[in-house]
């Protein structure tokens, strides 16, 4: 199925002048002494007193210097590395379809380049925001990929203020940042899709399995639900936050399909919850599609790998990472910051979803 080509619109600008670098002729002014001894003391070279050292080191600290870690950012001419930071559990990014195709998106636009890729993955957004300050003092990049964008998003503020070019992959217009360019998906108008759909179909109970509370698309995907069940008469419909894991996945299936007035349709954040709840319901005698339907958020192999087949929202995650590692070139090289949206995915019907079999009476 082609994808539609993104659309742009040029995002405002706002905002302090990014923060400037400390670099050794600050030290120097600090301290009170010349480029030469900072030079010497900072590299331990001989040539200063140790009290010298000393002052320097501590100055040097003050001020937040870091030494650069490749020669052509103490030439001035970049890093020519980009940096990617995710802040999950890193026990559920080696099953996670989406940021594996993504990473390998955004290493087919890296490689054309002659760019490389830091990545690094952290507990939680405090060690994030820490890791941005110290590759930014560090000359380790030349700017950044974001991902996960949150409700109340602190990265957005701290890379403008650093002068960290970067995208926000994911982030509504709203979500972005001044100086920063957003690759919107349309989450609202994809879960409004998945609704209609099994609302046709007869459903009347859904639960939503959703990823991590907080992340700017999880809850837009949870308001959507909600509006959408209000708009439909829906009274019986609720989301279920998880960690994104098969884990977690299944234990959440196993109590809503255990309630005394289960539902008729699951619709699970990701590929690998879906899976696990297949196995769930089977374990539990609910057979699917004919006693619950499920539909996974994201398309990948494995959806076709259980039986029955995974009925699933589809995008060319492979495409999206190129388009934002295009976003983030084109940032390096002098564009202007823009929102990009990118098409909304498209349900792919397939064996997990059928219609329900004893829809409840009336709307509701």
């Amino acid at each position: 199925m082609a994808a539609n080509p993104p659309s742009a619109e040029d995002a405002p600008q706002r905002g302090r002048s990014p923060a400037r670098r400390p670099r050794m002729k600050d030290i120097a002014r600090r301290a009170g002494v010349s480029e030469t001894a900072v030079s010497f003391a900072l590299n331990d070279r001989p040539g200063v007193s140790e009290a010298t050292r000393d002052r320097v080191r501590r100055v040097a600290d003050e001020l937040g210097w870091r030494p650069s870690t490749a020669a052509r950012a103490l030439s001035g001419e970049g890093a020519a590395t980009v940096g990617l930071v995710v802040a999950r559990p890193a026990g559920t990014l080696g099953v996670d379809s989406f940021f594996l195709q993504l990473i390998s998106g955004v290493q087919e636009v890296l490689s054309e380049r002659h760019l490389g890729l830091l990545f690094q993955v952290v507990e939680d957004l405090d060690a994030e925001c820490a890791v941005y300050r110290r590759w930014w003092a560090e000359h380790r990049v030349d700017g950044v990929l974001v991902v996960d964008p949150r409700s109340d998003d602190p990265r957005p503020v701290l890379l403008a203020e650093l002068g960290l070019p970067g995208v926000v992959i994911g982030g509504a217009p709203e979500e972005g940042g001044p100086g920063l360019s957003a690759l919107w998906a349309d989450d609202t108008a994809a879960m409004a899709c998945v609704v209609g759909r099994l609302h046709a179909l007869g459903h009347r109970r859904i639960v939503h399995i959703a990823g991590l509370p907080g992340l700017a698309h999880t809850e837009r995907r949870i308001r959507s639900l909600r509006a959408q069940a209000e708009r439909l008469g829906l009274t019986q419909v609720r989301s279920v936050t998880t960690d994104y894991s098969d884990a977690e996945g299944a234990a959440v299936t196993r109590g809503v399909l255990s309630d005394e007035a289960p539902p008729t349709a699951l619709v699970y954040d990701n590929d690998v919850m879906a899976v696990a709840g297949v196995a769930v319901a089977t374990s539990l005698g609910c057979a699917v599609p004919d006693d619950v339907s499920i539909i996974a958020w994201e398309d990948s192999a494995l959806c076709r790998l259980v039986d029955p087949w995974l009925a699933a929202l589809s995008r060319d995650t492979v495409s999206f990472g190129r388009s934002a590692a295009g976003e983030l070139v084109g940032l390096l090289d002098g564009a202007p910051a823009r929102t990009v949206r990118a098409p909304v995915p498209g349900l792919i019907e397939r064996a997990s979803i059928g219609p329900a079999r004893r829809p409840v009476a009336g709307r509701g």
